[in-house]
C-alpha cells in the first residue's frame, strides 16, 4: 500500500511553519518549536497516534503564543487533508476513552473523517505557566484551555471532520493537557486505519 504522505509549508508575517506527516508511519517526530510544553504535546500526538511527524515552526510569541498554535492547528489539518487523499477503505470513525493513572484524568475523543468540520470541547483547568523561547530569551507564557480550542478548531477547519474532546476528570493540568493530546492521537489512527474489507469511500454518498 502506498503510504499516504504530505508537505505543508505556512509562511505569513505572523509564522513560519514546516510540516512533513506520514500517516503510516511509527510514531517517530522530529519537533522543532519554541514552546517546549507544546513540542511534547505534538511528541505525544505523534507517538500514540504512530504518526511520523517533523515539525518546525516560529512565531510572534514577543506577542502571545495564540498566532502560533492556531497556524500550527491549521498546517497540521491540512497535511491530513492532503495525506488522506480520496479517503477510500478507511475505517472514517474513532473513538477512544485514555486515563492518566493517578491524574485520575479520563478523556473520551471521537472523531468522523466526514468532510464537514464540526468541533465540540469539554475541557476547563486553571492557567498552566509554560515557557518558550524568543531567540536568546526565555519568556514565560500561560497556557489555558481557551488556547487549546484554537487549536483543534484549526485543525478541524482544515482537516475537514468532525472532533469532539470530553475531559472528564483530572487534578494535574499537565496530565489533563497530556491525555487529550494522547486520545486525539489514538482516536485519528483509528478512523484514519485502512479496512481490507472495505471498498471505496465509506459513505452511501459516494464521497466524503
Amino acid at each position: 500500500m502506498k503510504q499516504r504522505k504530505s508537505k505543508v509549508w505556512r509562511r505569513t508575517k505572523e509564522t513560519d511553519i514546516k510540516l512533513e506527516l506520514n500517516i503510516d508511519g511509527r510514531g517517530k517526530s522530529l519537533i522543532d518549536y519554541p514552546i517546549p510544553f507544546m513540542a511534547h504535546m505534538f511528541t505525544l500526538f505523534a507517538k500514540h497516534g504512530l504518526f511520523d511527524l517533523k515539525l518546525m515552526a516560529k512565531g510572534d510569541l514577543e506577542i502571545d503564543m495564540h498566532h502560533l498554535i492556531e497556524d500550527t492547528g491549521l498546517t497540521l489539518g491540512e497535511a491530513f487533508q492532503k495525506a488522506l487523499g480520496d479517503k477510500k477503505r478507511i475505517e472514517r470513525y474513532g473513538h477512544t476513552i485514555l486515563p492518566m493513572d493517578e491524574s485520575l484524568a479520563e478523556v473520551q475523543t471521537a472523531i468522523d473523517i466526514s468532510g464537514r468540520p464540526h468541533f465540540t470541547f469539554k475541557a476547563s483547568f486553571p492557567k498552566e505557566l509554560i515557557y518558550a523561547q524568543i531567540v536568546q530569551e526565555r519568556v514565560k507564557l500561560y497556557l489555558d484551555a481557551e488556547m487549546l480550542r484554537e487549536f483543534f478548531e484549526s485543525f478541524v477547519y482544515k482537516a475537514g471532520i468532525t472532533l469532539h474532546i470530553d475531559l472528564k476528570r483530572g487534578k494535574n493540568t499537565h496530565h489533563k493537557v497530556e491525555a487529550i493530546f494522547k486520545a486525539f492521537g489514538v482516536a485519528l489512527s483509528r478512523a484514519c486505519a485502512i479496512n481490507p474489507r472495505k471498498k471505496g469511500v465509506p459513505s452511501t454518498k459516494g464521497r466524503l
